[in-house]
């Protein structure tokens, strides 16, 4: 197969994204969460997983902001989330400091609409 992996970049991420298996967004340079409308965790890649520090806590079936990532559940994070997904405009992308693995750490979040509902929130993680 000669298709180059999804770009955190790309217009059409999630969409691409989900033309994928799900076990190759572990080998993404990037982290991948899809949650479903209720906020529950659906997918949460390897790459995310490793790259974030959370490591092999569980996480699917587990809601994304008050039982994985409560620092997030803040107007900044999961408000801008909510009020874009209540808008019907969920595909934005926004700066964030603070991570698992360092509390300094920059990321970059893209949010896309998920098939079927929910979203899907991707990370990367910026390097020095």
């Amino acid at each position: 197969m000669t298709d180059k992996p999804p770009d955190f970049d790309q217009p059409d991420l999630a969409a691409a994204i989900e033309r994928l298996p799900v076990e190759a967004l572990d080998d993404l340079p990037f982290g991948a969460i899809r949650l479903d409308a209720d906020g529950n965790v659906v997918v949460y890649s390897g790459a995310e997983k490793r790259l974030s520090g959370y490591g092999d806590r569980p996480a699917l079936g587990q809601h994304f902001f008050t039982r994985i990532a409560p620092c997030m559940d803040t107007p900044a994070f999961h408000g801008r989330i909510a009020r874009a997904l209540a808008a019907g405009a969920a595909d934005i992308e926004f700066g964030w400091i603070g991570d698992f693995g360092s509390a300094e750490r920059e990321l970059r979040v893209r949010v896309q609409p998920a098939t079927g509902g929910g979203c899907w929130i991707f990370l990367r993680r910026e390097t020095a």
